[in-house]
């Protein structure tokens, strides 16, 4: 049933989509207690506080230009979408080398592979959602031409590496929480996160330069700006250090456009089997 809604959804022009999902953003922040409460206790956590308006009405129109950005036709997707410092991928794609896409929760992400997809074939992690009904949708949006997805598993792990080795580009989630053993805590906005710890893995494996890049929503509807951001870190050092390094590279990232982050996210949850950072760092000075 979701599919033909999306479809039918798609058909608006995106200035009407943002303006219903703007509504849509307050009508559920006040409906959900916990969902208020989580997104303003973040904002708080990151000294964004001051930005909780705009961010309400920006995770609104993220979840109502998805029709648009999964069901519409590509080309007329990538009329709304202006590529900022793509020469700084073309450069890499011409020296033959891997990159590995960082791509955050911030702004309009799904868009991102998309457009990168229109000019270089891209591997990306996918993990299936947890409601069933969503799996047709989202596989097919993300699944198409030039655009390969990889289980969130070690036979995904290999399926990236191998690419990368290949020197073709792979894109992944880094402020996404990983599941056991696959991070460490480092701190995000002064808070102790889980984690990944895939990206740094990857760029070492298969010796790939590191780009982060997001899609800025313009007002208005008036479209996304795709900006590709050189990776300003150093991946010395053990595995924390370089979480750390790449959680650092993401709080720069996010204060360009903070209103458009997704705060409602449980970036601080505990995955189950994992300590929580109070018990671990205990243990560890133990």
């Amino acid at each position: 049933m979701l599919v033909p809604i999306f479809r039918f959804l798609s058909i608006f022009p995106l200035p009407v989509l943002h303006a219903a999902g703007a509504a849509l953003g307050w009508l559920v922040y006040w409906a959900s207690p916990s969902y208020r409460r989580r997104m303003r206790d973040n904002m708080r956590q990151a000294g964004m506080a001051q930005h909780l308006h705009a961010a309400v009405a920006e995770a609104g129109k993220s979840i109502i230009e998805l029709p648009f950005i999964w069901c519409a036709d590509p080309a007329r997707v990538s009329r709304h979408a202006t590529l900022e410092n793509w020469e700084l991928v073309q450069t890499e794609l011409d020296a033959g080398k891997g990159i590995v896409f960082m791509t955050p929760h911030l702004g309009c992400f799904e868009i991102v592979a998309q457009e990168i997809a229109l000019r270089t074939e891209l591997m990306v992690m996918y993990r299936p959602p947890k409601k069933a009904a969503l799996k047709p949708l989202i596989e097919g949006a993300r699944a198409r031409k030039n655009l390969l997805l990889a289980p969130a598993n070690m036979s995904g792990v290999r399926m990236l590496a191998k690419f990368l080795k290949k020197g073709q580009p792979v894109g992944v989630l880094p402020d996404q929480v990983p599941q056991e053993g696959e991070g460490v805590w480092a701190t995000f906005f002064g808070r102790d996160a889980y984690t990944m710890t895939l990206p740094a893995k990857l760029a070492q494996l298969g010796d790939a330069t590191i780009i982060i890049t997001y899609a800025e929503r313009l007002p208005g509807g008036r479209g996304y700006v795709v900006r590709f951001v050189p990776f300003d870190g150093t991946l010395d050092g053990d595995s924390a250090a370089q979480a750390q390094a790449i959680n650092h590279a993401m709080e720069r990232l996010i204060v360009r456009s903070p209103s458009q982050y997704y705060w409602s996210y449980n970036r601080y949850k505990v995955p189950n089997g994992i300590q929580a950072p109070s018990a671990a760092k205990a243990k560890d000075q133990a």
